[in-house]
């Protein structure tokens, strides 16, 4: 249940702010309030949902300051990462990253932008993997869970998502193993994605519970 609301969450069918009643959840899955309120819990951990005392549990939502924050963090972390990867990562890592953009794309030729943000987030994570940095991978995945709350909330242009060829320059750089590139590339890539985050005018997810996680 946590990854399935995680999910929907990165794909910004749960919107920010959004409240998840533990009834109505578990009416959805067919589960407790216990087992809702694991989950929950979870999420909470992770700083994709917000616990309020005698109110119950909403979707988190970032501030400016912290969307800039994240961004920023990583923008110092991420670009190391990528040199790292490009000087371990082997011809079946090329391919499956080669693999991985192409879903991406399909999703969003086909309209499925918040399916294409959560593929986004998984080629970063990807890279981290490839560079072989446990720690370091664990903290890029929280800082692109908290990316989609961010983008959710702030993004000027949903459509635009990364297809700006960053992906494909990334990872040439990797297959030609080249460190210095893959760390530029990264290091501009994510100051684009800063760029395009409209700090002033958040966008509601206009979605019931029950539409965002079941589609109906």
């Amino acid at each position: 249940m946590a990854e399935h609301l995680t999910r929907a969450i990165h794909e910004r069918r749960l919107g920010p702010g959004m409240k998840l009643s533990e009834d109505e959840v578990g009416e959805i899955f067919g589960v407790s309030r216990t087992i809702v309120r694991a989950a929950l819990q979870q999420l909470a951990h992770d700083n994709l949902v917000a616990i309020e005392p005698h109110r119950g549990a909403f979707v988190a939502q970032p501030t400016v300051r912290e969307a800039r924050e994240v961004f920023e963090a990583r923008a110092l972390v991420e670009p190391r990462t990528a040199r790292s990867a490009a000087l371990r990562a082997t011809p079946q890592d090329i391919g499956l990253l080669s693999h991985h953009i192409a879903q991406e794309h399909a999703a969003l030729a086909a309209g499925r932008s918040g399916q294409a943000l959560r593929l986004s987030g998984q080629f970063h994570i990807e890279i981290a993997r490839i560079a072989d940095q446990a720690i370091i991978a664990g903290f890029i995945a929280q800082l692109i869970s908290r990316s989609s709350l961010v983008i959710a909330l702030y993004w000027r242009r949903p459509q635009a998502m990364c297809e700006s060829h960053a992906h494909h320059a990334l990872m040439r750089a990797m297959e030609d193993r080249d460190g210095d590139r893959a760390e530029e590339v990264m290091k501009g890539h994510l100051l684009d994605l800063l760029s395009l985050l409209d700090l002033h005018e958040p966008v509601p997810v206009p979605l019931t519970l029950r539409e965002a996680l079941t589609g109906e």
